[in-house]
């Protein structure tokens, strides 16, 4: 196994003070919250007891980032959570959290993929062909007039026919063609 992939073991020290293991130096909350948000897994041990302190640590680390006024939770989702310290929900709560952020990560994960790449779409076979339709039909439902001027839209120039024409091209010519019929009725009606 990796050794970044073994959680970050921080020793706190009988004068509260946290070391951390692999670099031997003393460390605060705001490196273990980096280390956290780059992604690193941290446990922290009581060196005298061997307790595990982890929960106690990330709960303070929250609670500082709160009361600078970096809120990440409503007032609601916290009053929920001291109630179910109280009630017998407690065995729902923990797994629904962990569950809710982990689909909050796997969207945000998906969301950085899809931003990676600067135009998923454009990639596509025909979305050129797709676009240029696009602004046809608009033309054509606003009478030749762009919405936001107000002098008819240049004609679109077409763009150059694929060399391979792939199966429901044919579909692409008849929309093209009913679209040209469509501009033509709308124009007849104008004048």
């Amino acid at each position: 196994m990796a050794e970044t992939d073994k959680p970050l073991l921080i020793k706190r020290y009988a004068s509260r003070r946290l070391y951390n293991t692999e670099t031997s130096d003393y460390v605060t909350l705001d490196d273990i919250a980096k280390f956290i948000r780059d992604g690193r897994a941290v446990q922290i041990i009581d060196l005298k007891s061997g307790d595990d302190l982890t929960r106690q640590y990330l709960l303070q680390i929250i609670a500082e980032h709160e009361s600078r006024g970096e809120s990440v939770l409503p007032i609601d989702v916290l009053t929920d959570l001291v109630r179910s310290y109280t009630t017998h929900a407690q065995s729902v709560v923990p797994e629904f959290l962990a569950a809710s952020f982990e689909m909050l990560r796997d969207g945000q994960s998906k969301v950085m993929e899809n931003i990676g790449a600067m135009n998923p779409m454009a990639k596509m076979p025909g979305f050129e062909a797709l676009q240029a339709q696009q602004r046809a039909f608009l033309a054509a439902m606003t009478g030749g007039m762009m919405p936001g001027t107000s002098r008819p839209a240049a004609a679109e120039e077409e763009p150059e026919p694929q060399k391979a024409r792939g199966k429901g091209d044919g579909d692409l010519d008849d929309i093209k063609k009913q679209l040209a019929e469509l501009q033509e009725k709308l124009s007849k009606l104008n004048d």
